[in-house]
């Protein structure tokens, strides 16, 4: 069995191009979920909102990637008072109904027939959608050490996004111990004392869902970039979960909680994988064929998942305290 494969894979996906963009999910989630208290369960339609704007505006209308990226970030904007308008004044669960509707009919509407010239149906949208950026790209080389391997492409969008989610991480580390980020936790904790003292809980919380949302959309931004293809189905409910798994296994309310979750999830659903396939390629492994890998390694770590929170709700670098939630 090959071990160090096993591991430099587990290593390259732990700090690759989709740790990041789930990361940048789970950290729009931790400023909606984490340190406000909504229930977003939407969040891949940011995510699909700012892969779809990338798509659709350089392939589909032929303009410039650097136009697509602010009209995504605006169509996020938007998405965000579309949704919170109508629910933020109701309790918690009304927000987390609406949003997982929303996130299913945006996927369903770019996925339909009828729409399939701007949005390419079923097949979605593929090409060369994020040139512009990879031209900038100063790397010359692939990257092969040890225990990481990326092509030069897959480097300059890695570097890119680590980056990203170092500034976003300084910004919500300023944010969260804010005067704005008091009034938050308050409203977490109980809507009704921070109202009582004057604040307008209503505009706090379209914030908080506002500014987790561009997080989210700038994910799906990374996503078409990094992947020059934007497909439907990659943007399924599913993708909302496994954000608040690692937002959960990091420890919400906690700045440094997503990126913790995204680097040792993925580490460990790849590693699982990975393991489990050179086990059955040694013979070591006959009661299961490499096609019962991609369920059996989601079951084993959602058995670990499970594990945690029983023993460590909070996760790893969370407190209980953080998990109140008034959904009042």
């Amino acid at each position: 069995m090959n071990f160090t494969f096993v591991l430099s894979q587990s290593i390259t996906q732990a700090l690759g191009v989709t740790a990041i963009i789930y990361c940048l999910a789970a950290m729009g989630l931790n400023l909606q979920f984490g340190y406000t208290g909504l229930l977003n369960f939407g969040q891949v339609a940011f995510a699909a909102i700012g892969a779809y704007s990338v798509g659709v505006i350089v392939i589909s209308f032929g303009a410039s990637l650097w136009a697509a990226i602010p009209i995504g970030l605006l169509a996020s904007v938007a998405l965000a008072l579309v949704l919170g308008i109508p629910t933020l004044r109701l309790r918690a669960d009304y927000l987390a109904i609406v949003t997982i509707a929303t996130s299913e009919i945006i996927r369903l509407l770019v996925r339909s027939i009828a729409l399939r010239d701007t949005f390419g149906g079923a097949n979605g949208i593929n090409g060369k959608m994020g040139q512009a950026f990879h031209d900038l790209n100063p790397f010359h080389a692939d990257i092969d050490l040890p225990f990481l391997t990326w092509t030069r492409q897959d480097l300059w969008v890695v570097t890119v996004g680590w980056s990203l989610i170092a500034i976003f991480t300084l910004a919500i580390w300023l944010l969260v111990r804010s005067p704005w980020g008091r009034v938050v936790k308050g409203i977490r904790e109980d809507e009704n004392a921070v109202v009582s003292l004057g604040k307008n809980a209503y505009v706090y919380k379209m914030q908080a869902l506002i500014l987790g949302g561009l997080l989210g959309t700038v994910g799906g931004i990374v996503w078409a970039i990094a992947k020059q293809s934007v497909q439907p189905d990659n943007f399924v409910p599913d993708v909302t979960f496994f954000s608040y798994t690692i937002l959960l296994l990091g420890g919400a309310a906690r700045v440094f909680g997503p990126i913790v979750g995204a680097i040792i999830f993925w580490f460990l659903l790849v590693f699982v994988g990975e393991f489990l396939n050179q086990m059955i390629d040694a013979g070591w492994i006959t009661f299961l064929l490499p096609t019962d890998v991609g369920p059996i390694r989601f079951i084993l770590v959602g058995l670990g998942l499970m594990g945690l929170m029983i023993f460590r709700p909070q996760g790893i670098f969370g407190d209980k305290r953080e998990l109140a939630l008034n959904a009042r």
